[in-house]
């Protein structure tokens, strides 16, 4: 039993967690290092990374895990007697290939999928439907498992969550991982089984799965989960699922503030050419419109247009609303809260004092030099692969980034983020990478002509991907080139010596008898002498019956011929193993 139990968020960030510890945060820091993690202070860390360092560091204690229903830095809104019921929220998810976005197309009546790299959501998306005159938001959230984090947060948003699975495949990885994302979220489950068009779609099938291995009963056989078997292809069963959500939604009492400064979270930010910072938003609280003062973090701005998921400008936005702004300064991040303030004063007060924190609490624990060797020598045997992100929204980049660092090398090689950001790669960007180690990743985003030709140039290696599964193959494999190779070693045979007949400079003709196995020329053999190793030695050629051969086997005698490098000395009743050695390349393995 732990000495001490310390409950936690979903998340939490280095600095916290040596705060929590109270350990320094350069020790912290020192042990992340060690087992390949290169983190600052701000940098966050997931609950199963947080628990496998403090077991690392031998300490007596024990985290546990507390359950949040909104982003573990997101403040909870006090509700008035005056709040009002407001549309749910609900987070599509499922496994890659299930259909989410198909569903989407079908709910919307749009085509969404078509618009998605490879078919694979990339971003979280956000949308309205409405059915009977009441509105739904809806979340796509990415299918594929480098998205692991915003999925979470997909999760960690809403109030009801739409698992997707496939009739003719059934519950697959990450609808395991989407189950439980909802779960740790206290999200309602609203199950979808698609692909009841197909003649191979087995709904009891799927039930069954759910019920027996993932808790989730339905409701039809005594549980108090809802499924809905439905196809995204013909629309079977849709209607009943947006009834099933209402319902489930309307258990849950949902309510907003609307008389009350405008409050909630950034789904999506990425810069545009003309437009500058564009940011999606989920507004939770109160009402926003064009004019608004708003803070994000350490962003800010006044709000110039205000759009609706399909692009159409709106006069206000109240809560549950998804919707897109122009106007911030610079992007915040994915996951940041966001308010309004009074005036642009106050806004950059705001983001003032928040960046003058951050630096106190960076310049409060900044690694010393001693540190730095101490890192140094842990990974003396480690190589760095350098590489600049670049990528089209925020979510996305920081999807990217940290599905890099999972890819597992056994702190061989460690990934170095020499830059990342926004938008499209540019001239800094190529010059940043001019040392001939350093590749420059795209995902989604353009190369501007004389952008390209200056890497052409420098010999700069850019490289452009629309799916982010293809761009962390190319990753692997430049990782996998920079591994040394693997040794392996095959037994071949045995031999007892039974007699020398000539010992010169470098080579020993000697007989014997095959134990084990067989012997060929060409094979390496170790001379053993009362179980400890004299050297090793190469055989140049094998011969039975004074006849020169190929393979002499098991209890047959034959005369060998012995290459030597180290002096050696040969005697009756010595041992020869043989065995081949080769160089193997060696591969990762996949997340």
């Amino acid at each position: 039993m732990a000495e001490k139990v310390i409950v936690v968020a979903g998340s939490i960030t280095v600095g916290e967690l040596a705060e929590t510890l109270n350990l320094p945060v350069t020790s912290l820091i020192g042990e992340l290092f060690k087992n390949g993690i290169v983190a600052t202070i701000n940098q966050r860390l997931d609950f199963e990374t947080a628990s496998i360092i403090v077991e690392e560091l031998g300490l007596d204690v024990e985290l546990q895990k507390k359950d949040v229903s909104t982003l573990s830095n997101h403040k909870v809104h006090q509700l008035s007697d005056k709040a009002t019921a407001r549309p749910p929220i609900v987070a599509v998810m499922g496994h890659v290939d299930h259909g989410k976005t198909s569903l989407l197309d079908s709910i919307l009546g749009t085509k969404v999928a078509d618009k998605e790299a490879g078919g694979i959501t990339q971003h979280i998306s956000a949308y309205q439907t409405v059915r009977n005159g009441r509105s739904i938001t809806l979340l796509d959230t990415p299918g594929h498992e480098a998205f692991a984090a915003l999925r979470q947060h997909g999760a960690t948003l809403t109030d009801v969550v739409i698992i997707v699975v496939a009739g003719d495949d059934g519950v697959k990885p990450q609808t395991i991982e989407a189950i439980r994302f909802a779960k740790s979220a206290n999200a309602k489950i609203v199950v979808a089984i698609n692909k009841m068009d197909k003649e191979s779609a087995d709904a009891d099938r799927v039930k069954a799965q759910l019920a027996t291995e993932h808790g989730l009963n339905p409701e039809e056989w005594g549980g108090d989960t809802v499924m809905v078997e439905v196809s995204a292809k013909t629309g079977k069963g849709i209607d009943k699922l947006l009834d099933m959500v209402l319902l489930v939604a309307d258990l849950e009492e949902l309510k907003a503030d609307i008389d009350t400064p405008a409050e909630g979270l950034v789904i999506e930010s990425h810069m545009e050419v003309g437009r500058g910072s564009v940011v999606g938003l989920l507004v939770e609280q109160g009402m926003l419109r064009p004019g608004h003062f708003l803070v994000a973090g350490t962003a800010y701005g006044k709000v110039r247009t205000l759009l609706d998921y399909m692009g159409k400008t709106l006069k206000e936005a109240g809560p549950s609303t998804p919707v897109t702004i122009t106007g911030l300064k610079e992007l915040p991040q994915f996951g940041d809260t966001f308010s309004i303030v009074k005036s642009e004063k106050e806004a950059r007060n705001a983001v003032m004092a928040a960046r003058i924190e951050n630096e106190k609490n960076a310049a409060s624990t900044n690694v010393t030099g001693a540190d730095l060797l101490m890192m140094m020598n842990q990974q003396h045997d480690s190589q760095e692969f350098n590489v600049i992100i670049k990528a089209d929204v925020q979510g996305s980049l920081t999807s990217v980034v940290d599905s890099l660092r999972l890819i597992d090398t056994k702190n061989e090689i460690i990934v170095r983020i020499v830059g990342s950001g926004v938008g499209s790669i540019s001239e800094n960007d190529i010059r940043l990478a001019n040392d001939g180690n350093t590749i420059i990743y795209g995902f989604n985003v353009g190369l501007p002509p004389a952008v390209k030709q200056l890497a052409a140039r420098d010999k700069v290696q850019v490289r452009l991907y629309k799916v982010i599964y293809e761009l962390l193959d190319d990753a692997r494999a430049s990782m996998e080139a920079m591994l040394k190779p693997e040794v392996v070693e095959t037994e071949i045979g045995k031999l007892t010596i039974k007699g020398i007949f000539r010992t010169l400079k470098d080579e020993i003709i000697a007989g014997g008898e095959v134990t084990s196995g067989k012997v060929t020329a060409g094979l390496l053999a170790r001379a053993i002498r009362g179980g400890e190793q004299l050297a090793e030695v190469e055989v140049t050629t094998v011969q039975r019956q004074q006849q020169e051969t190929k393979d002499v086997f098991e209890g047959e005698m034959c005369g060998l011929s012995l290459k030597f490098h180290k002096k050696l000395v040969l005697e009756e009743g010595d041992k020869l193993e043989f065995f081949t050695r080769e160089l193997v390349k060696r591969t990762l393995k996949k997340a």
